[in-house]
């Protein structure tokens, strides 16, 4: 009987070497290999000879199967309209967010409005999802529950699934193929449990939704390829000091990439939030210096949130420069320009900056308002609280366009506010830029320009 092989394998990312070591050299990571039973090869036949494929045009014959809506707005914008028939869908996020019950919502929703969910839990009990159904007030007698991480047992329940729409697994690290010799959470057993829920959702043509665990650096657990083998991947963020949580699509092969959802976490589960500029500019004191109220673009909805600065003196030692919601080399690169191409000194003061709200902004087109908060903060001027901004600085101060101005100025006429500071349009073609009614637009090229408006002092350019 020929001996079994093993192999180890690096828990984190999947790499596969032919001895162990404390630090995996393909991601660095530490303790994360572990030992695994060799997979068996394939056994090709020889001579044997494929029945050859058959190709179609591009146009086809046949309507696209039309999407399922969920039922919850927000969640259905994220998806682009709703679940895809055929489609696989991984959902991650910290522990304790909320994911499960979102899913739970969706899949109560669903099958209230008489379509076949069914929702397998591998990490509670039936029991305990009932109660959390109780607690959130969800009817659902049509959705199907059941408890199991045998992979072999769930297969063959969805085989004979043949009506189902929506397919829950909560979650994939839970779930065990007997046919590998791991346990449960091991990147073979992972890959190979994803690959055959995803197999039968194509064939069946129900949509399958996978939650996923993350590790401590926000990176979802397991293989890299989960991330690859699915159509659409969606990451629930959000601080638990907020009771705001975001749901942001990542990867999604139906629809628009970072888009977003809003939900606001409440005694009795996730509520939609329809206006989120407005919530998150609810509690804002415009007569306070350091703060500036940035038009942002997540995916295809604008979204206002408050940008806010704070300098607290250092005379000594290293100032300390913290950031919530946002990149700190951009804070630090925004304090370089700010220093060097403005004037303005923050070598002796710590910098503390926030995104109110528990929002997490990435796109360039914030730099102009941390530069308007932190003018404001090192000024002790306020902002004028019926103004937005949003442009991209580049390392020369000059303030660039950026997308979407459209739909920022929109959304900020729409809440009231009257002024818009915003880079210094530039011709392209013959479209000019259609600005809101009773929205002035406030039009700067150079970083300087903005500081000058704070401090009362001409304009100073520092090559």
């Amino acid at each position: 009987m020929a001996r079994a092989v093993a192999r180890f394998v690096c828990q984190s990312c999947g790499a596969v070497t032919s001895k162990w070591a404390g630090r995996c050299e393909a991601c660095g990571e530490w303790n994360a290999i572990s030992e695994e039973a060799a997979p068996a090869g394939p056994t090709a036949v020889k001579g044997a000879k494929g029945r050859g494929l058959t190709f179609v045009d591009l146009a086809g014959s046949a309507e696209p199967p039309p999407r399922v809506p969920t039922g919850i707005a927000e969640f259905d914008r994220v998806l682009g309209g709703g679940l895809v028939p055929g489609s696989a869908l991984l959902l991650a996020g910290d522990p304790g967010i909320g994911k499960s019950t979102l899913l739970l919502q969706a899949a109560a929703t669903l099958a209230d409005r008489g379509r076949r969910v069914i929702y397998v839990s591998g990490e509670e009990a039936i029991d305990q999802i009932r109660l959390r159904a109780r607690r959130l007030g969800l009817n659902g007698k049509r959705l199907e529950l059941a408890a199991s991480i045998d992979m072999r047992e769930i297969t063959a329940s969805l085989e004979a699934a043949t009506d189902a729409a929506l397919v829950v697994i909560d979650s994939i690290q839970t779930m065990w193929l007997d046919s590998i010799d791991s346990s449960p959470g091991t990147v073979s057993q992972v890959r190979s449990a994803a690959f055959e829920l995803i197999r039968l959702a194509k064939g069946k043509q129900y949509a399958v939704v996978l939650v996923g665990h993350v590790t401590k650096e926000g990176a979802i657990a397991g293989p890299r390829v989960l991330e690859h083998m699915v159509d659409a991947v969606l990451y629930f963020e959000g601080d638990r000091g907020h009771q705001f949580r975001i749901l942001r699509g990542v990867k999604n092969r139906f629809g628009a990439t970072d888009e977003i959802g809003v939900f606001e976490m409440t005694d009795r589960g996730l509520a939609e939030v329809a206006n989120p500029s407005a919530l998150f500019l609810a509690e804002r004191r415009g007569n306070i210096s350091g703060s500036a109220v940035f038009a942002g673009m997540e995916g295809t909805r604008p979204v206002l949130v408050e940008i806010q600065c704070l300098l607290a003196p250092n005379p000594g030692g290293s100032p300390r420069r913290s950031t919530i919601g946002l990149d700190s080399g951009r804070l630090s690169m925004l304090l370089a320009v700010l220093e060097t191409r403005c004037g303005l000194r923050f070598n002796a003061t710590d910098v503390y900056l926030n995104v109110a709200g528990g929002l997490r902004v990435s796109e360039p087109a914030v730099d102009l308002a941390v530069a308007a908060a932190l003018a404001s903060a090192a000024t002790d001027q306020p902002t004028d609280p019926s103004t937005v901004f949003f442009g991209e600085v580049g390392l020369s101060g000059e303030v660039r366009q950026v997308a979407g101005a459209e739909g920022r100025l929109k959304e900020a006429a729409k809440l009231g506010f009257e002024r818009a500071t915003l880079p210094r349009r530039v011709a392209r073609g013959n479209r000019p830029l259609a600005s809101p009614e009773g929205i002035a637009l406030e039009e700067i090229g150079h970083l300087s320009d903005l500081v000058a408006r704070f401090s009362g002092k001409p304009a100073v350019r520092t090559p």
